[in-house]
C-alpha cells in the first residue's frame, strides 16, 4: 500500500523517525484497533491514534457526556453535555483524518461481545469490564493495551499472554475486584494524570503496531503525578491464573 502525496505530508514527522519510517505509517494505516471506553483514557489514546493515521478505530462506549466529564476528558466541549460519548469523539477523529475509519459501537462492552480490532485497547472504568476483555484477549491472541488512572496514580501496561509463552495477563496483576475499590464517580482524578495515562497507551499502541521499541508485555509503568516521577515493574505469569494458566 503506497502512501498518497496527502499522506506524506500529514505524517512526515513519523516517516523521519528510523523506528517508523514509510513501512511504519503504512502498517499505522492498514491497522484496526477497539478503544473499550471513550471517556479521560479512551478520548486522548483515540485522538493521538487517529493523528498518528490508524486506518480503523472502534469505539465501544454506551454512556452520555457530562459537565463533570469536562475536567478531564477534554475530547467533548461545553455544548457536548448531553450527546453520546462515542459518536461525539467519533465526529471529533473523522475531523482529524477524514480518510480514517471509526466504528462507533454506543453498547456496553461485556461477555459475548466481539470487538474486531486486532489490538484491543482496556480505557474502561471497572474491573468486570477488564476482566472480560482480558480473557477475550487471551482467548483470540490479540494483545491488550491497559490503562488506570485515580488520584494523583497511573498505570499502563500491555498485556499479551495469548501472544507470548511467558506472557502474564491482566488477571495475573490483579486477580480479583480490590475489595476497596470505588466506583469511577466516587473518587477525584486530576485531569492531566487521565491526558499522560491515555496518551502512553496510544504510545503503547504505535509501538505495537510499528514493531518499534520495547511495548510495556510483562511490565507495569506507574505515574506518580505528585512526586513527578514514574517507574516500570516486572510482572510474571501466575501459575494459577483462571485465565491463562497452562493447564
Amino acid at each position: 500500500m503506497s502512501l498518497t502525496p496527502e499522506e506524506l505530508d500529514r505524517h512526515r514527522r513519523h516517516i523521519l523517525l528510523k523506528e517508523i519510517g514509510g513501512p511504519g505509517v503504512q502498517k499505522l494505516r492498514a491497522a484496526n484497533v477497539s478503544i473499550i471506553g471513550a471517556g479521560a483514557l479512551g478520548g486522548p489514546c483515540a485522538l493521538y491514534l487517529a493523528a498518528a493515521g490508524v486506518g480503523r478505530i472502534d469505539l465501544w462506549d454506551d454512556d452520555r457526556v457530562e459537565r463533570s466529564n469536562l475536567q478531564r476528558q477534554v475530547q467533548f466541549t461545553d455544548k457536548d453535555v448531553g450527546a453520546p460519548k462515542a459518536e461525539t469523539l467519533a465526529a471529533r477523529l473523522q475531523a482529524m483524518d477524514p480518510s480514517i475509519k471509526v466504528e462507533v459501537m454506543a453498547e456496553r462492552f461485556g461477555e459475548g461481545a466481539a470487538p474486531a480490532g486486532d489490538i484491543l485497547i482496556d480505557a474502561s472504568d471497572n474491573f468486570p469490564t477488564r476482566y472480560a476483555l482480558n480473557r477475550l484477549a487471551h482467548e483470540t491472541g490479540r494483545a491488550m493495551v491497559h490503562g488506570a488512572a485515580a488520584g494523583w496514580s497511573g498505570q499502563v501496561s500491555v498485556f499479551a499472554s495469548g501472544l507470548q509463552a511467558d506472557a502474564p495477563c491482566y488477571q495475573c496483576w490483579v486477580p480479583e475486584t480490590p475489595p476497596d475499590a470505588e466506583a469511577c464517580d466516587e473518587v477525584g482524578v486530576v485531569g492531566a494524570l487521565t491526558g499522560m495515562t491515555g496518551t502512553a497507551m496510544a504510545m503503547e499502541t504505535v509501538k505495537l503496531i510499528t514493531g518499534a521499541g520495547r511495548p510495556l508485555i510483562g511490565r507495569v509503568l506507574l505515574i506518580d503525578g505528585l512526586s513527578a516521577e514514574s517507574r516500570t515493574v516486572t510482572l510474571r505469569r501466575d501459575s494459577g491464573c483462571p485465565v491463562c494458566a497452562i493447564r
